[in-house]
């Protein structure tokens, strides 16, 4: 059993490590797209795109890059109580802990797969049924969702991105989870 575990925790590693490392390079994308936004604005017409697109590249930097920031343990903690502890009592806290936290990401994820499914133009009430629609052909929809602004991008690349953030935290939350069943076994990472 601990051989599964140590392959799961070693393939949703190396995956997050490489899309962290990747999305890492995205603030100077944002950087790139907000300096192009001034300088539009002060010596040219302004361009309606600048502000939304650093939005969304925000959206991609911060929720994709979510997975690495726990991977290497740059998340924010309490440290009052918890830096003094052994690595055993440490293991026992995250282990209870991270249970929240999975659970709370599988609403999010649950949310963001019907926000998304709606941004394609799904209207039903039961989103994961859409996707099955889609592979069949039995669903209707409609019209893809756009944002109201006067540039007005489809919102579905964003909230697919959201989408594929919230599932690679989830898969990175359960490999610590594991990864707290094996230093409660005595075992080596």
């Amino acid at each position: 059993m601990s051989g599964v575990m140590r392959a799961y925790i070693g393939v949703v590693d190396a995956v997050n490590y490489r899309v962290g490392r990747m999305i890492m390079y995205f603030i100077f994308v944002l950087m790139g797209i907000l300096l192009w936004s001034s300088i539009s604005k002060t010596f040219f017409l302004p361009t309606l795109w600048t502000l939304e697109m650093a939005q969304f590249v925000m959206v991609a930097y911060y929720i994709l890059g979510g997975p690495y920031s726990i991977q290497m343990g740059s998340n924010v903690r309490m440290d009052l109580l918890y830096g003094e502890w052994s690595l055993r009592k440490k293991a026992w806290f995250d282990l209870f802990t991270v249970m929240f936290l999975i659970f709370y990401l599988g609403v999010l994820l649950y949310g963001a797969v019907s926000s998304t499914a709606y941004s394609l133009g799904y209207w039903g009430a039961e989103p994961f049924s859409f996707l099955g629609g889609i592979l069949i052909g039995s669903e209707e929809v409609g019209r893809m969702e756009r944002s109201s602004t006067a540039w007005r991008p489809y919102m579905w690349p964003v909230k697919s991105i959201m989408v594929l953030g919230l599932f690679l935290m989830l898969l990175q939350c359960i490999s610590e989870l594991l990864k707290d069943v094996l230093r409660l076994k005595g075992e080596a990472i």
